[in-house]
């Protein structure tokens, strides 16, 4: 946990309403080192999940928050699924878009299912 707080959820509506202006969207094959010098005025990174198996965002959402010292919103898009949204929020995700027809009310049952980490 990130001092007590909880990764944000978010429905497909809400995240196309946001209010940032422009959000990065960093494809999942891109090094987020190139973003280098910009980091410190990006509002919002967008990590893509095409697929529930690929998981390269998982180490795009580490490089950025802990090495690169990003702070500003991780945002998980894509085929985001219930049950990897405690291993997002331990990577450095702050948020995830979830797909349609999933109750956001079920995700936050998983944190509730799983409120710390063990490891």
């Amino acid at each position: 946990m990130k001092n007590g707080t909880r990764l944000r959820i978010l429905t497909t509506s809400e995240h196309l309403t946001d209010d940032i202006a422009n959000p990065v969207q960093l494809a999942n094959d891109a090094d987020p080192a190139a973003l280098g010098d910009q980091l410190g005025s990006i509002e919002r990174i967008d990590l893509h999940f095409p697929h529930f198996t690929d998981g390269r965002a998982y180490s795009q959402a580490y490089l950025l928050r802990r090495r690169l010292g990003f702070k500003g919103d991780l945002r998980a898009t894509g085929d985001v699924l219930l049950d990897q949204l405690v291993q997002m929020e331990r990577t450095g995700f702050s948020s995830a878009v979830l797909k349609e027809g999933v109750d956001p009310a079920d995700a936050k049952r998983q944190f509730e299912r799983f409120p710390g980490f063990y490891q």
